[in-house]
């Protein structure tokens, strides 16, 4: 009895054994076919077509408006403020007077000096005159010579040395007398043209065309040297000064339109760029350029703070894509996701050519009416499965009618409760 017991206690464990490595079989196999069925992820996007339009790229920077010619009146001589002829906002010609100085002093000491030109000058003529009379009158009379042939030869030559001592006497006696006749004149008119220049300091005259912005001082003050006294602009050309990055400055060129927009203007100035400076500005590494308005507008006042906006290049029949849908990586360089036949995503290595804020024009790569995911992706794995969406229209403005769709329901409610109010809760 003991050794049956003993039998069947030996079998079945091996068949224990046997049923939980079948069970355990059967559980693996099922988590296979489990993990074989389960669903590919689905990704949902957004796509746009490639088309064809114009683009732009536009360089912006902060700018100041300046006038094309701008002059500081400063004065070379100190004295009293005798007479404003201009007061500001006066237009003036070039040469006209602006104001004048104290200048009795001057205008004595230049006609001191004229008297003493003319003077000299008269003197001069006549040291002249008499030199050259002497010098028509002054050969030697002939000599009657009674000799014989044989000294006559002896006293023609005697009476020829003799001659030219005199015309040598009588040149150097000219020449000294005309130098020092020439010397007191040149003096003199130095002296007077000195007086005269000194006399014109007095007198502040306008080297342009323009108007008078600037008057600090008043008529009987007194006008230092080499301090502003006036200041005129010509206002009829004005220009607006930015210093761009050389990074951006470098595609710009003379003759690029552009915009010069202002704060509290809705339309902005047309523009068009009339200097890019040659030379790079060492204390900001920057570079200047002026843009000036082709139409002059009275808004636009020297002094005021502006933005300009360039337009560097431009393509009217471009193939585009939205700017967000380009991505860059270190492997691939710039790249697109299509939405291909296949519901799949597709990485798609293209060529960028002029990219703004909006669009990015694409030189190869994706042909016209190629699907580009514009949403979902980002990081997108290729050859993910897709789901396209529509793209959501926009939302209606909020306007009038919304208020008045609203005050419409106020008023209905209002009827329905007969157009009494209800108290509020803190006061019943």
């Amino acid at each position: 009895m003991n050794h049956r017991n003993s039998k069947l206690n030996g079998t079945k464990p091996s068949l224990l054994s046997k049923s939980v490595l079948l069970l355990a079989g059967a559980i693996f196999l099922h988590g296979c076919s489990s993990a074989e069925k389960e669903p590919t992820p689905l990704v949902s996007v957004q796509v746009t077509p490639a088309k064809r339009g114009p683009i732009q790229l536009e360089v912006s920077s902060d700018a100041v408006v300046y006038p094309l010619q701008q002059a500081i009146l400063t004065p070379k001589i100190t004295s009293t403020i005798a007479k404003f002829y201009v007061q500001r906002g006066t237009h003036v010609k070039q040469g006209q007077l602006l104001a004048l100085l104290e200048n009795r002093d001057l205008a004595g000491a230049a006609e001191q000096s004229r008297g003493e030109f003319d003077q000299a000058e008269a003197t001069q003529q006549k040291v002249y005159d008499a030199r050259k009379q002497l010098y028509e009158q002054g050969a030697l009379p002939r000599r009657d010579f009674d000799t014989a042939d044989v000294a006559l030869a002896q006293a023609r030559s005697t009476n020829e040395q003799a001659q030219k001592q005199l015309a040598d006497l009588q040149r150097l006696g000219k020449e000294q007398a005309l130098k020092s006749a020439s010397g007191q004149l040149s003096a003199a008119k130095g002296k007077y043209l000195n007086a005269q220049a000194q006399l014109s300091y007095s007198e502040i005259r306008s080297p342009i065309d323009g108007v008078v912005t600037d008057r600090p001082q008043f008529q009987g003050e007194l006008a230092a040297a080499n301090q502003p006294l006036l200041t005129v602009m010509n206002t009829s050309k004005l220009i607006a000064k930015a210093h761009i990055s050389q990074t951006e400055a470098v595609l710009l060129k003379v003759g690029n339109k552009a915009e010069i927009e202002l704060p509290g203007l809705d339309e902005p100035i047309k523009a068009k760029v009339t200097l890019v400076s040659p030379a790079l500005d060492p204390g900001s590494t920057t570079i200047e350029v002026w843009v000036e308005s082709t139409k002059p507008n009275p808004a636009l006042k020297p002094g005021m703070n502006a933005r300009v906006n360039v337009i560097a290049k431009s393509e009217e029949n471009a193939l585009v894509i939205p700017a967000s849908a380009v991505y860059k990586s270190e492997e691939a360089g710039d790249f697109v996701m299509l939405a291909g036949a296949d519901k799949k995503a597709h990485l798609t290595k293209v060529k960028i050519g002029i990219k703004n804020k909006e669009l990015a024009q694409i030189e190869s790569g994706i042909k016209e009416n190629d699907s580009v995911i514009t949403v979902g992706g980002y990081a997108l794995p290729d050859g993910t499965q897709i789901k396209i969406e529509a793209t959501p229209a926009p939302e209606p403005e909020k306007g009038a009618g919304a208020a008045d769709e609203k005050g419409g329901k106020d008023k209905d409610d209002d009827e329905k409760s007969g157009g009494e109010s209800k108290p509020a809760k803190g006061k019943e």
